[in-house]
């Protein structure tokens, strides 16, 4: 009988399970706990702010910071689990019945695949969709603050040229992947590159052919004091796609919209290697996660009394470290055009895989 089914199979597919979702849960608490306790620091200060509020934000804000740390909770879950395994005798006595090591990593490769295809096809919208919540979120909370006072000079950066200068937009925050957003910083300059005013503005919003700006205060140079209005709308020629290279990431759109922005990117002449390797980095998911699950076990299934188990937890550790450099050299090689998006997003994968697979080949065959 396949040990994907027997009941030793089921058995040792239920102990990674539980094992790796622990690990998960577990993280995901500890990001929550920091997360809140940040933005309470944040919004001291805020009359507005309750710790409700506050706690909703931060829950929300962390799924899609875990998604990143999946594969590590993976890696971290499976040694756990065979090591646990071990601890008991149970490896020695499946052993003794004949049972090999592909048999023991089996029931845990096949879940690591689900799990993987669950992440990438559920997981990733959910996230990506609590992710823009928690930015309408930070908007009500940070954008009525009493302070007109200028943003920080990090957020997200775009230049509107206008038939009577042009105009340096930053933004702290963007929502609706850049058609909306919030904590703004205008700079104005006139056809001789002469700066005119500095604009602070709450929010804003693309409209068609225009950027439309609310709770607007104007610092003039010709005037000493700053004068607030409503409104102010800057002519702009972007269309949707165009704001998105600016003013969005690819790791905020949804697995399921990926391919539609990416055909959006292309019509438009934007580029769209963010976006092609997000698209393989999901796909790949399931795999990376398998990789991991042999790494892992190429590290946990010695036996405790031979020794020498601390070294081996603290090697796949550092395989697994080595593995995520990889993965952001060959992301970085892909963003500047210098790598294929799937050659990027699958060497990783292959690397990885190839590793405990020949790991596991010497341990068991010599």
């Amino acid at each position: 009988m396949s040990m994907l089914t027997n009941t030793l199979g089921r058995y040792f597919a239920r102990t990674f399970v539980v094992s790796a979702l622990g690990v998960f849960v577990g993280i995901f608490v500890l990001l929550v706990l920091v997360d809140y306790i940040e933005m309470m620091r944040k919004t001291a200060n805020l009359a507005s702010a309750s710790g409700l509020m506050v706690a909703a934000t931060s829950l929300f804000r962390v799924p899609q910071a875990l998604e990143k740390l999946t594969p590590f909770c993976m890696l971290i879950g499976a040694m756990a689990c065979y090591l646990t395994l071990s601890r008991r005798m149970e490896l020695v006595v499946a052993r003794a019945a004949g049972i090999s090591a592909w048999q023991f990593i089996a029931p845990a490769l096949a879940w690591a695949l689900v799990i993987g295809a669950i992440a990438t096809m559920a997981y990733n919208p959910l996230a990506a969709y609590l992710r823009e919540s928690s930015k309408r979120m930070e908007a009500q909370l940070f954008g009525s603050a009493p302070n007109w006072g200028a943003q920080d000079a990090s957020g997200f950066w775009r230049i509107e040229n206008t038939p009577d200068g042009h105009t340096i937009i930053n933004a702290a925050r963007s929502e609706g992947q850049g058609v909306r957003l919030t904590g703004l910083t205008l700079f104005r300059f006139d056809t001789a590159n002469h700066f005119r005013e500095r604009i602070e503005a709450q929010e804003a919003s693309l409209e068609n052919g225009y950027w439309l700006f609310r709770k607007v205060r104007v610092y003039a140079v010709s005037n000493a004091m700053p004068h607030d209005q409503e409104t102010l709308t800057i002519p702009t020629s972007a269309t949707e796609a165009q704001v998105r290279d600016n003013f969005s990431t690819p790791e905020t759109v949804s697995f399921w919209q990926l391919p539609a922005y990416i055909r959006s990117s292309e019509s438009s002449g934007s580029t769209t290697a963010g976006y092609r390797l997000q698209f393989h980095k999901l796909v790949a998911q399931p795999f990376l996660l398998a990789a991991m699950v042999m790494l892992a076990a190429s590290v946990s299934l010695r036996f405790f009394r031979f020794g020498g188990v601390q070294k081996m937890v603290l090697g796949g550790v550092g395989a697994g470290f080595l593995l995520y450099v990889l993965s952001k050299v060959t992301e970085d090689l892909s963003k500047a055009d210098l790598m294929h998006p799937i050659t990027a997003a699958w060497l990783p994968v292959t690397v990885g895989g190839l590793a405990g697979f020949m790991a596991l080949l010497y341990q068991e065959d010599g």
